[in-house]
């Protein structure tokens, strides 16, 4: 049994959805892993493993009916926690409590136990609540390594713990992440992910991923990366997430974008990707163009931050402030939908200069869909380790850990500042007069507007209403009484099922009203015979001029030093030439 746990929301609830908008990539791998096993009967001859996935952000882990099949099995089975994050933990703790009770073996790994294993001391940030509860710990990655836990459980004689975190394997030709339709079905949209690699060579001191799955990128083929396209396709799935953290940086990413145009154009397969990428991909020769044509619609971009010296303190360096725009608009040229991922809460950071810095994106950076994080320090990164060593006090409940919540001392800012002002980005960048303003820029660029207006959505409700990250998100909330937190006071039957019938009800008129709203726009700008000559300062082509006139490049912090150092390179690198 695969079970990739949820989280709490802020009502104690598990965070579960009726469909959701983001596909688990640790539950494809690990089940990709595991039919494999299967397949090659590593058990013995006759041995037969029946594998099922739980998504819990999708699927009510019904923990009595669980356990009611292990007991028609003679208890001879195994529950994998996947891919658990930091905030995840302490769900996937109760989780594991339950099963561990019935004496069922249990296994957890993910973010959370690696980066932990590998920044800390091997007992830190409650791992011993897995020794103390019989809980066996997996550190590193599955690929080459669950034949013998299989074998172990089986047995009866799982470790404490397996710790693979100096021995990352390559998966050039491993399993492929795969997930059955049953399971696809509950996304929105109907898609689901891969990892063409792993790993990245960049040193972000907010970053899980580097001391996770290392600093040494490892890859796929393109053979695999087909093999598990067709995979899906002959169950007709067409969509992916690429997980990669930046594809832009896999050596053989022009390799795989031709192998999917070639699928896409010779093939007939109707590939739609999204993809993450860095600031800077724009500059190699052919990317964007060629992932439009594999069928990229959206990308992903780690935008961060527009002030130089916040990155530069996070060790972010690789983003050039002075190339954003021009990075949006060579997107935006090929009608791809942008979305990007900004920090709020770095030191520099006061709730003026968010603000400032909010409104200075909404009028000179061409960006469709940005996602507001609070800067935590996860188990697992530089920053939790630093914090960790000098012994600063950060929030005790890891339920927290989910870049939504103040979790650790600002310089700048108390902890009721932050949050408000994480909440109040959100209203700013979704303001509806904003979201006027992105759809006409759509309309201009050719951008689907059916697809934005979907997101806009999403993302300028969710926080509001649900109080959980876009990200968190998905279709029609859904509650359990049996999903409540441990601990806290459990409503009767006829307080909660009214409640919640009421939640649905009024948050879904909210959320309806913003659809009437965009809709009325769209049609607005559909009927205006000059909605496609539109044009404003974001959408203005990048001019010799931009560092006097933008205040992207004369307002926000450090952004001068930032242009004379990268002047300074320009001119020594022009002079080297010249000689």
């Amino acid at each position: 049994m695969l079970i990739k746990p949820s989280h709490y929301g802020d009502d104690g609830y598990v965070i579960r959805w009726w469909r959701t908008t983001i596909p688990s990539n640790s539950l494809a791998a690990v089940y990709g892993i595991a039919s494999d096993c299967a397949e090659r009967q590593v058990l013995g001859p006759g041995v037969d493993i029946d594998i099922d996935a739980i998504d819990e952000i999708n699927t009510r882990v019904d923990v009595p009916a669980l356990l009611e099949r292990f007991k028609r099995n003679g208890g001879f089975g195994l529950v994998g926690l996947i891919g658990v994050q930091s905030n995840q933990y302490p769900r996937a703790l109760d989780l594991a409590r339950q099963f561990r009770a019935d004496g069922v073996p249990v296994i957890i790994g993910g973010f959370h136990v690696s980066g932990c294993l590998s920044m800390l001391d091997g007992r830190a940030v409650e791992l011993d609540q897995c020794r103390e509860l019989g809980v066996s710990m997996f550190a590193g990655e599955a690929e080459g390594r669950l034949d013998a836990i299989l074998r172990d459980a089986a047995a009866n004689r799982l470790l404490p713990l397996y710790n693979f975190m100096d021995d990352l394997p390559g998966i050039e030709g491993t399993p492929v992440p795969f997930l059955p339709k049953r399971y696809v079905e509950r996304t929105l949209g109907l898609c689901t992910s891969f990892d063409a690699g792993r790993g990245c060579p960049y040193q972000c001191s907010f970053c899980t991923i580097i001391n996770v799955q290392g600093r040494k990128s490892r890859f796929r083929s393109c053979d695999d990366i087909e093999h598990l396209v067709r995979l899906n396709w002959a169950q007709g799935v067409n969509k992916f997430f690429i997980t990669d953290d930046n594809f832009a940086r896999n050596k053989d990413w022009e390799a795989i974008f031709d192998r999917l145009i070639d699928l896409r154009e010779n093939h007939a397969i109707p590939l739609g990707l999204m993809i993450q990428v860095d600031t800077l991909c724009h500059k190699i020769p052919n990317f964007i163009e060629k992932a439009k044509r594999a069928g990229v619609t959206r990308v992903f971009i780690g935008l961060e931050n527009v002030n130089p010296d916040n990155l530069a303190g996070a060790k972010k360096r690789q983003n050039k402030v002075t190339e954003y725009r021009r990075m949006l608009l060579a997107w935006k040229a090929q009608g791809i939908m942008t979305l990007a991922g900004y920090i709020l809460g770095f030191p520099a950071d006061t709730p003026e200069t968010i603000r400032r810095d909010i409104d200075i994106i909404k009028r000179e950076l061409p960006l469709d869909i940005i996602e507001f994080f609070c800067l935590t320090p996860l188990p697992g990164s530089e920053d939790h380790q630093t914090l960790w060593k000098k012994r600063v006090p950060m929030h005790p409940d890891l339920n927290d850990y989910d870049t939504t919540h103040v979790c650790a001392p600002h310089p700048k800012m108390s902890e009721i500042e932050w949050r408000a002002i994480y909440h109040e980005a959100w209203a700013l960048y979704y303001s509806p007069e904003h979201m006027v303003t992105l759809l006409r820029r759509a309309a201009a660029s050719g951008l689907p507007m059916a697809s934005l207006i979907k997101m806009l959505v999403i993302f300028a409700t969710t926080v509001s209403l649900e109080k959980v990250h876009p990200l968190d998100s998905g279709l029609l909330r859904m509650r359990h009484p049996t999903e409540l937190r441990p601990g806290l006071p459990r409503e009767s039957a006829w307080m909660f099922w009214p409640r919640f019938a009421w939640d649905v009800v009024s948050k879904h008129a909210g959320i309806v009203m913003t659809i009437g709203r965009l809709l009325r726009v769209w049609l607005t700008i559909a009927r205006d015979p000059k909605s496609a000559a539109y044009m404003d300062q974001a959408l203005t082509p990048v001019g010799d001029d931009d560092d006097a006139t933008l205040d992207l490049l004369t307002k926000t912090t450090g952004v001068q030093a930032a242009i004379s150092h990268q002047k300074k390179v320009a001119e020594l690198t022009h002079a080297v030439h010249a000689a």
